[in-house]
């Protein structure tokens, strides 16, 4: 099932997320709903937050922005073809390499890109859908998309890694979202103002 994707504005993207365990309830479900969810919406990682649950869930596929590059792009990334994977009770255990800039976006702050600078790495500890550990190391692309999935788990957003500066010039786009201003393709949950 096609979930609505939370808004910029609702107070569950700004909380710190809850560690499940396997008797979470019907957690095959929620996987399988956020997969469609986040294929629905053109997104390549969707956090559990994002969909208005509060624990520390989320899912990546890097495989589609490589399967998007043209040319003349393919090869100069160093983790292509990319990672597809479901990160459960996800914690960081080391961010390390050169910082370097990337125009992102979100699915809960639509039509809002900017550059945000990130870590080159990430090793992560997590459980996949098996509940089986993993301790990974994640570079490029893949490592940004999972650190900025890690962020929505840690109740922040891309848009707290720009400048003040940023933050005024995109002020009314963001008041917009979180009043329900705004159009997609995909459904969306708005905060009650």
């Amino acid at each position: 099932m096609i979930l609505p994707i939370v808004a910029y504005g609702h107070p569950v993207l700004r909380q710190v997320a809850e560690d499940i365990d396997a008797d979470y309830p019907q957690l095959d479900k929620l996987i399988e709903d956020m997969w469609e969810t986040m294929y629905a919406s053109s997104g390549v990682g969707l956090a559990a937050p994002q969909i208005n649950r509060s624990v520390r869930l989320f899912v990546v596929d890097s495989t589609q922005i490589f399967d998007n590059l043209d040319e003349d792009e393919a090869g100069i990334y160093p983790d292509e073809p990319g990672f597809k994977a479901v990160f459960i009770n996800a914690h960081i255990v080391d961010l390390d390499g050169k910082r370097w800039a990337y125009n992102e976006g979100c699915l809960s702050i639509p039509k809002v890109r900017e550059d945000v600078s990130r870590e080159e790495r990430v090793t992560l500890e997590y459980l996949d859908e098996s509940f089986l550990k993993h301790t990974r190391t994640f570079h490029g692309i893949t490592a940004r998309v999972i650190l900025h999935e890690y962020d929505h788990i840690e109740g922040k957003l891309f848009i707290d890694h720009i400048s003040l500066l940023k933050k005024k010039l995109i002020k009314k786009k963001l008041d917009d979202i979180s009043k329900g201003k705004v159009k997609v393709d995909y459904r969306m949950m708005f905060p009650k103002v």
